[in-house]
């Protein structure tokens, strides 16, 4: 299996008061992640970290009008629906797509399909977090899953599907994977993500989280030091909201 590194010098000091995969501060080495060599001969790459902050029910959605405002201004300066399509990075994402059997002119890669939707004025809001991970991933085009850490069991594992596993996916019907599927799986073997487009609603955010897994999600033709930069961004949107990072972004494998 491969093995997670750190790309950013020291951690910083962290709360780990409490039991690790509950509520606590979890500094990202502590939780475990792999990606099994099976997936990782698919060029799959990811960066990692973990948030913790308030209650996503206690967060005021305004607090990002500005921010998003920069951002919206920023991606129409980057970006068009003409180009999009060709842009180095949404091209991986669309070879990648592709090779797993998923059409990206049906299922766009989720970082596309968000400037796209920004560049035509109707950006998603859904909770402050999620908005804060969305806003990172329309500047740098790389998906970025948020997974409540109060749900899931760590140690975490990027692998491929053995076939039959349950999947259920947020905002779709369960089903049965076929094998060969990269998936991200915790401990218990829940299927937390089907890589790298569709999270399952086992350990979606809610009005309760308090502590997030991060992943930014890699795939050939993405450098891993553009992972790292949309955890920087999302480390910047969620400051206003008093979240903050457990420790330094990892680089997996």
């Amino acid at each position: 299996m491969g093995s997670a590194g750190p790309i950013v010098g020291g951690a910083l000091e962290v709360d780990i008061g409490g039991a690790p995969g509950l509520s606590a501060c979890i500094a990202p080495g502590d939780i475990g992640f792999t990606v099994d060599d099976e997936a990782s001969e698919l060029g799959v790459r990811v960066a990692y970290n973990v948030y913790r902050g308030p209650k996503i029910g206690g967060l005021r959605r305004e607090i990002l009008d500005d921010k998003l405002r920069e951002v919206l201004g920023e991606v129409s300066r980057r970006y068009s629906l003409e180009g999009l399509k060709n842009h180095p990075v949404a091209r991986a994402y669309r070879d990648f797509y592709w090779r797993v059997g998923v059409d990206p002119t049906k299922t766009r890669p989720s970082g596309e399909a968000l400037v796209r939707r920004a560049l035509r004025g109707r950006f998603p809001r859904v909770n402050p977090i999620v908005d804060a991970g969305n806003m990172a991933s329309a500047l740098t085009l790389v998906p970025i899953g948020l997974y409540d850490l109060e749900k899931a069991s760590p140690p975490f594992r990027l692998t491929l599907s053995r076939g039959g596993e349950e999947f259920h996916p947020l905002g779709g019907k369960p089903r049965r994977l076929e094998p060969g599927l990269p998936i991200l799986v915790d401990s218990r073997g829940t299927v937390m993500h089907l890589y790298p487009h569709r999270d399952s609603v086992h350990t979606a955010l809610s009005e309760s989280t308090r502590v997030v897994l991060a992943v930014a999600a890699g795939v050939p033709g993405v450098p891993g030091k553009l992972l790292v930069e949309a955890l920087r961004l999302l480390e910047e949107f969620l400051s206003p909201l008093s979240w903050r990072p457990c420790g330094s972004p990892l680089l997996a494998p």
